[in-house]
């Protein structure tokens, strides 16, 4: 079917494949390093978005939620494994003393240190074939934008 399409279009849906076959790569090997790990690929997301937030940041519920793209009451339930499993520590937010934060144990970076390592290394193979279709993708984006653009208007030719 896809034979029919012009050598532009199947170029295109080419490289989009590429890089999501690339991806997909990547967060597989990232879900089999978590439960060799002995952690639900998830966990391992909590732990890296709460270790990984930025300076000033709390690391509250909400964050991660927003962060891993899950409901609130999915974080509270996950949250929960993790401290039960002494990955994390909830405290109350020197801001707000009802307001929760959560926190990385010396257990969970220990793991995280060493699940980080192993994701450098993934990454460090991955990555090229990412960069060439990101560009791939970057620069026909480019082109197709300018081949839509509408010509610049000529001196007398305006009304």
């Amino acid at each position: 079917m896809t034979k029919s399409l012009p050598t532009e279009d199947r170029q295109q849906l080419q490289t989009l494949a590429e890089f999501r076959y690339t991806l997909r790569q990547f967060l597989q090997f990232s879900e089999k390093c978590a439960e060799q790990a002995g952690l639900h690929p998830q966990q391992h997301q909590l732990l890296l978005h709460l270790a990984g937030a930025p300076d000033g940041v709390e690391t509250t519920v909400s964050y991660a939620a927003e962060r891993l793209g899950l409901r609130h009451h999915t974080v509270v339930e996950l949250s929960n494994r993790c401290v039960d499993a002494g990955l994390i520590l909830r405290k109350n937010a020197a801001t707000d003393r009802r307001r929760v934060v959560l926190q990385v144990t010396p257990k969970g970076q220990r793991i995280l240190q060493t699940l980080s390592d192993d994701h450098e290394r993934e990454l460090y193979e991955l990555v090229p074939r990412m960069v060439r279709a990101l560009t791939t993708i970057r620069n026909s984006h480019k082109l197709s934008a300018r081949e839509h653009a509408s010509p610049p208007a000529t001196k007398g030719n305006s009304k």
